[in-house]
Parts: C-alpha cells; sequence; structure tokens
C-alpha cells in the first residue's frame, strides 16, 4: 500500500512537519497583524488628533477648524472637540453607522476625562454598551487651552483590514502547502526511485540473478548505497561460481569413488551420498521390504544398522567402524565425527564394498575345484562305460549301444564346457563380436516367450509377459540376447514349482529393460554375490538332477554378453519368494553392423 511505502511515509513526514509550522505560524502572523492593525490604527488617530488640537489653538473660525478637520481626520473616523459643555465641535463621517458621541459621554468615562482634566494623551478601545459595536477612541488635550480633540473610529475599520491580511495569510499558507505537498512527493520519489530499484535488483539477487546492476545517477549516499550494492552483487557472484565450482569438484570427487560416502547431521539425516552408497541404501531397502521409490526414505533414513553405529559416534566422538552384509554383500562401514569448531554437527560414513576381495579369494579356492569337478564326472563315466565294453560286459547289441550313446552324450557335455569355455575367455579378453540389427521388440520377446511355453506347461508354470514399449525398433545382436534370455527363463522355469509364476517384464524407450521374476526358491544371500561366476552353483544337488543338469556358465556368459552390448545384468532374490534378474541395454545405433 502507499501508506506503507517510503514514499508515502517521508511524503506525509514533511506535509505533516510544513503543516504545523504554517500552522504555528499563522496563528502568530494572524495574533500580530491584528495587534498591530490597532497599533498603527491608534497611531493615526492620535497624530490626527496632534495635528487637529494645533489647528484648533491656531484657528479660533469653527468653520475654518471644522474644514481643517475634515481634510486632517480619517473619512472613516470621527472627530470631537471639546473646550466645555456648551462649545462642542464634531465633524462628519463617512461609516454612516459611527455614532455621534457628546461632551458627557466622553467625562463619564474616567480615562477620557483625564485628557481634560489632567492634560494626558489617551488611546482606548471603548464599547458603547448598546450594541456589539466597538470604538478605537484617542484623546490629545489642547495646548494652553482647557479642552481636548476626540478622535474615534469603529473597530470594524480594523476588523477588515484584519481579515483581508488573514486571507492573504490562508492564502500563502494554502499555495505553501500545496507546493510542499508536490516538493515533498518529487523530493521523496527522487530519494525513494534508486532504493525501490535496489529493492527490486534484491529480489533478482535473491533467485540467482547476480549480474543485476543499479544505475548510479547521483554520488550522494544514495549513489554510494548502488556502489555498494553492485559491489555486493559482484562479490556474491565471485563466491557463489567458487561455491559451485567448489561443490562441482567435491560431488565430481564423489562420484568418481569406488566406496561409498555417505554424511548425516547431527540428527542422522543424509545430506550427501554417491553412487555407491546409494547401491547400498537400495540393497537394504530391497533386503527389509521397504520401497527405496519414496525419495525421503530412500534418501534422509539411516539404515538401522548405521543408525545404532551413528549413534555410538556422536555419544562417544570417536571413530567407529562395522561390517554388515546385505543382499549377500558384505560392506564395512567407518563412521568418524564432523566436528563444527568444537561441537559435533553430524558424521561421515565411508563404505567399502569387499565382496569383491573375498570372492576373488573364494574363487582362488573353488575354481580349481570346479573345473576338476565338471571334468571328473564326465571323464568318469567315459572310462567306465568304455572299460564295460572293453571288458564285454555288455552282452547284447543293445546294451553296447547303450553304452555307446551314453559315451557320447558325455563326450558332447564335455565339448560344450570346453566351448563354454572358450566363449568365455573370448568374451572377458574382449574378442566379443555383436551382429547388430534393426529389429521389432515385440515380436522378438514373443517369440522367445513361445519357445518356452512348452517347457513351462510341462513343468505347470504359468509364463507371462508384460511389454510396455514406446520405442518399437531397437539395435542389437539378436542371437546374443536370445541366448541371454533363454538361459534366464530356462533357469526360472526348471527353479520353480509348479503353480508357480514366471514373468517377463520389458519395456523399451530410449534403452531395452528386461526383468525375469519367478516365484521359485529364491537364492540364498551368502551365494548372490557370486551367482555369475564361472562354475558356480547355488544348489550343488542340481548337478545330480538330469532335468536340471548344467555346466554353471550360463550367467558368467549372459553377463558378457549385457556388458558386451554397454548395458548391465543385475539380481534381486530372497529365499522362497523368488528370484527378479535385470537386463538393462541401451541402443546399439551406433554399432550397427551392415
Amino acid at each position: 500500500m502507499f501508506w506503507r511505502s517510503v514514499v508515502g511515509k517521508l511524503w506525509f513526514t514533511i506535509l505533516l512537519l510544513v503543516c504545523f509550522v504554517l500552522i504555528l505560524l499563522t496563528v502568530l502572523l494572524l495574533e500580530f497583524f491584528e495587534n498591530y492593525h490597532v497599533l498603527e490604527a491608534e497611531k493615526e488617530l492620535l497624530q490626527d488628533a496632534t495635528r487637529i488640537s494645533d489647528v484648533v489653538t491656531e484657528y479660533e473660525e469653527e468653520d475654518l477648524i471644522l474644514s481643517m478637520t475634515e481634510l486632517i481626520q480619517d473619512p472613516s473616523s470621527r472627530v470631537v472637540v471639546t473646550n466645555d459643555t456648551e462649545n462642542v465641535l464634531s465633524s462628519e463621517s463617512n461609516e454612516s453607522d459611527l455614532p455621534e458621541l457628546d461632551y458627557k459621554w466622553f467625562m463619564e468615562d474616567e480615562e477620557l476625562a483625564s485628557v481634560v482634566n489632567d492634560g494626558q494623551e489617551v488611546m482606548k478601545v471603548a464599547d458603547l454598551g448598546t450594541s456589539e459595536l466597538g470604538l478605537l477612541v484617542v484623546g490629545t488635550p489642547l495646548e494652553n487651552e482647557e479642552g481636548a480633540v476626540f478622535v474615534y473610529q469603529s473597530l470594524d475599520t480594523i476588523e477588515e483590514t484584519t481579515q483581508q491580511t488573514t486571507k492573504i495569510i490562508f492564502l500563502g499558507a494554502g499555495i505553501a502547502i500545496i507546493l510542499t505537498t508536490i516538493f515533498a512527493f518529487f523530493l521523496s520519489t527522487r530519494i525513494t526511485s534508486p532504493l525501490i530499484k535496489m529493492r527490486k535488483g534484491a529480489l533478482e539477487l535473491t533467485k540467482g540473478e547476480f549480474n543485476t546492476k543499479i544505475p548510479i545517477r547521483t554520488h550522494d549516499e544514495i549513489g554510494e548505497l548502488a556502489m555498494a550494492f553492485n559491489r555486493m552483487g559482484r562479490q556474491l557472484k565471485f563466491h557463489i561460481d567458487a561455491l559451485n565450482h567448489e561443490k562441482e569438484q567435491l560431488s565430481g570427487i564423489l562420484r568418481s569413488m569406488a566406496d561409498g560416502v555417505l554424511t548425516m547431521n547431527r540428527q542422522g539425516d543424509i545430506l550427501v551420498s554417491n553412487p555407491p552408497a546409494d547401491q547400498y541404501l537400495d540393497a537394504w531397502f530391497f533386503e527389509n521390504s521397504t520401497q527405496p521409490g519414496s525419495e525421503e526414505i530412500s534418501r534422509k533414513t539411516l539404515p538401522s544398522p548405521m543408525r545404532k553405529l551413528f549413534d555410538e559416534v556422536i555419544e562417544l566422538e570417536q571413530e567407529q567402524m562395522t561390517e554388515i552384509t546385505v543382499q549377500g554383500r558384505s560392506w564395512v562401514i567407518i563412521m568418524t565425527p564432523l566436528y563444527d569448531e568444537k561441537h559435533i554437527r553430524g558424521a561421515v560414513a565411508v563404505l567399502r564394498d569387499m565382496t569383491d576381495e573375498r570372492r576373488l579369494d573364494k574363487l582362488r579356492k573353488d575354481f580349481i575345484a570346479n573345473v576338476s569337478h565338471e571334468l571328473r564326472t564326465p571323464i568318469s563315466m567315459l572310462q567306465g562305460y568304455s572299460e564295460a565294453i572293453v571288458d564285454d560286459i555288455a552282452e547284447t547289441r543293445e546294451d553296447k549301444n547303450e553304452l555307446a550313446r551314453i559315451i557320447h552324450d558325455e563326450s558332447l557335455r564335455i565339448g560344450r564346457l570346453v566351448n563354454e569355455l572358450l566363449d568365455l575367455a573370448r568374451m572377458e579378453a574382449g574378442h566379443i563380436s555383436l551382429h547388430v540389427d534393426h529389429i521389432e521388440v515385440k515380436p522378438f520377446i514373443d517369440k522367445i516367450i513361445r519357445k518356452f511355453k512348452g517347457l513351462a506347461d510341462e513343468k505347470q508354470v504359468q509364463l507371462h509377459s508384460e511389454v510396455d514399449i514406446k520405442q518399437t525398433r531397437i539395435n542389437i545382436d539378436p542371437d546374443r540376447i536370445e541366448q541371454v534370455l533363454t538361459n534366464l527363463i530356462d533357469n526360472a522355469i526348471r527353479h520353480t514349482s509348479e503353480n508357480g509364476v514366471v514373468k517377463v517384464r520389458v519395456q523399451a524407450s530410449e534403452e531395452l529393460s528386461i526383468q525375469v521374476a519367478d516365484s521359485g526358491n529364491g537364492i540364498p544371500e551368502k551365494d548372490l554375490p557370486f551367482i555369475f561366476e564361472r562354475f558356480y552353483k547355488a544348489d550343488k544337488s542340481r548337478k545330480r538332477d538330469s532335468s536340471q543338469k548344467g555346466t554353471g556358465l550360463g550367467l558368467a556368459i549372459a553377463k558378457n554378453i549385457i556388458e558386451a552390448h554397454g548395458g548391465k545384468i543385475s539380481v534381486h532374490s530372497k529365499v522362497d519368494e523368488g528370484t527378479a534378474f535385470t537386463v538393462q541395454i541401451p541402443d546399439q545405433a551406433n554399432l550397427f553392423d551392415y
């Protein structure tokens, strides 16, 4: 509102101050001029009375005295010359309302009588008593004679002069107030205009517009304030840019770190996290049946194991360390207090994923055993059945053919194992070749689903597909991706009990995302970190089941194929609830093989 603005306040203050001064000055001037007019009238009447007394003293003829008196006196006044009660001369006046006073009226007033009796000059404002008319009466004695000259005038004449003066004063005061109003508004506008621009500039600064500049049009305090404001804007821009640079540098360092980093305030809310730390949080929320879709929950709330460690750090003000296993991955967490001068303002936690180190240790111990185990079984069978043929244990030709068929199957098994090992070695060495083609997503998925319908019906497992595509065609190597999906769907069906469900969810936009989820037995948490390793089998007894026989290289090959496409494959699983494999493959348009 106008009255709340600086312009309104300054304008009103100046106007109020000037009005107060003008009112006080007007009252004083009115009082002064009222007294001044009375005094001037008394002085003029006294001068007239003195000159008339000289005329009366010098001349004796009454007509001459009256004519001279009329020349000397003010037309609005009346003159009375008296020597005694019988000899009274009275002049005429232009004022018809001015009464004619006799010698008796003057003698009845003690002050006026003193002019005749004592020879004193008298100036008096008299009241007739019979009306509201007041008179200004001046009396002066005659020199060397008994008598006096009285000159009186109606106060209405002086009142008219005073009213004219009052009008002039009020007119001047009104003009002064109007000019003051215009000047005050102009002055307040001139003063507050730069302030309004500074306010607008400050609001722009709050929005991040640090290039805002206030024009400097004066060299007074307001101009210096504008200079300081512009300097402040430049300094703010410099410091904000420096802070953003430091923030981007810190963010880049955090993103490039292999270890996870979490920063918490004193209340335990997460302030900063990097991608490895986010992976830990997502895995923990998934394992504890908490949907990480809520940004508030997944990004601000500490997991309960870390919360306990955080409380110890805040209480003891010392570095603490613990080890937590989440979804089969081992995390070593080191938490250190953060200080604000002398007070703790929070903590920083470093999360190191030790799974790879332990996996490598385990793989070094298990690799030879796994390879020898996978080769020993078919070699033993080859040796045993071939000895049976050599020793002529098989009596009939059919028995010998059966033994030969078994030997043939086991030799094929060894061949597949060796070929898969060679393929895996080539993939890990980076020698895999992709034959990228522009394929239709939905027909490609439908073909794979149809291929497994028979196996699903045989196992009494429900096989469903959910396809949500925004991009109908995508560039991939269809044979390699079909090999991956064949392995995942086959594993899902074979390890899902009767009346179970296997769902294949497909999304295609800028990348192809495929999830194969089953309601099977699940994978134990301790086995999750190793399922993509060569020869690794979570259920060691499966190799004895001919329907579930495998080499243990399928998932390792699938991982290498997906990584060759520039994508990634991940798994989440809970025992007795099911397993979900997720494959994300970017569009390979830049690798299109003509």
